[in-house]
């Protein structure tokens, strides 16, 4: 059995960068919407497509 965790499947990486912006939003409103969202794609390395889709879903908000 292999001591390396499977792959994380897209959504499972999006789900968890929306759970952390959710998270860091709530502990620091004052932080502007847009930069969390760019510190989430890079943190979860996200796709430019997962990336589009935050932007487009969630920076507005």
């Amino acid at each position: 059995m292999s001591k390396h965790a499977p792959p994380q499947s897209h959504a499972d990486k999006l789900k968890k960068a929306l759970v952390w912006m959710t998270e860091a939003l709530q502990e620091q409103p004052q932080k502007k919407r847009q930069t969390v969202l760019q510190e989430a794609e890079l943190r979860f390395d996200l796709t430019p497509l997962e990336c589009q889709f935050l932007d487009k879903h969630f920076s507005d908000c």
